[in-house]
């Protein structure tokens, strides 16, 4: 089993910026996919950013050059640093981790971009 921990979620301006952070804990391989994935009130869940063990990442055309994923293997922990943040950004992040045979989820984190 593997669980799924998040934080760092909050209210912030826009152009702001925020860090949320997932620490897994469990049966964990590192070579395996994290990420995150967001859902806005009234939207499909949506995939933001994810990162490979070996470091390779993608990201959402909407948050290129403004979200950054990176991850700390030692640790179990993959962090999403938020720039440039936009009220478009408003929804609920959820962390996950995917092994071939299943995908894991964290809670999710409230992330309100407002003034």
């Amino acid at each position: 089993q593997v669980q799924l921990v998040e934080s760092g979620g909050g209210l912030v301006q826009p152009g702001g910026s925020l860090r949320l952070s997932c620490v897994a804990s469990g049966s964990i391989f590192t070579m395996s996919a994290m990420g995150w994935y967001r859902q806005a009130p009234g939207k499909e869940r949506e995939l933001v950013a994810k990162i490979m063990g070996g470091g390779s990442t993608m990201f959402a055309d909407s948050v290129k050059g403004r979200f950054f994923i990176s991850r700390d293997n030692a640790k179990n922990t993959v962090y999403l640093q938020m720039n440039s943040l936009k009220p478009e950004d408003t929804a609920v992040y959820y962390c996950f981790y995917r092994v071939p045979s299943q995908v894991y989820w964290g809670q999710g984190t409230q992330v309100t971009v407002s003034s």
